[in-house]
């Protein structure tokens, strides 16, 4: 069982920067896949940002809505993943999550962004809002 605690959500102003961190426990297995998600009130929950790590061998994604300004990075000696948002817009203003999981062998991180490959486990989110 894998737990997953967010942090670095606040308040800013348009233009301004946030970085989000995710500390998982301990994974079962040596390969992991982390993703970043959010949803905004009245709106669909949707990913931003993937991390997969494992065997020597690894990729990130970032979906195109945020790509050049939200970075995905992992820290393996503190079992923390980053998500550096910068620029930020006020449509940016969301509840964000980061989801996880781990593997006996690493998925195309393809499958995780379609959501083919399931992150079964799950933080309480952190808030971040953007004023204009």
């Amino acid at each position: 069982h894998v737990q997953l605690v967010e942090s670095g959500g606040g308040s800013g102003q348009a233009g301004g920067s946030l970085r989000l961190s995710c500390a998982a426990s301990k994974y079962t297995y040596s390969s992991k896949c982390l993703g970043w998600f959010r949803q905004a009130p009245g709106k669909e929950r949707e990913g931003v940002a993937y991390i997969c790590t494992g065997n020597g061998a690894g990729d990130s994604y970032v979906v195109d809505s945020v790509k050049g300004r939200f970075t995905i990075s992992e820290d393996n000696a503190k079992n923390t993943v980053y998500l550096q948002m910068n620029n930020l817009q006020p449509e940016d203003t969301a509840r964000y999550y980061c989801a996880a999981d781990s593997f006996g062998d690493l998925p195309p991180i393809s499958m995780v962004v379609a959501g083919q490959v399931v992150l079964g486990y799950w933080g309480q989110g952190t808030q971040v809002t953007v004023s204009s």
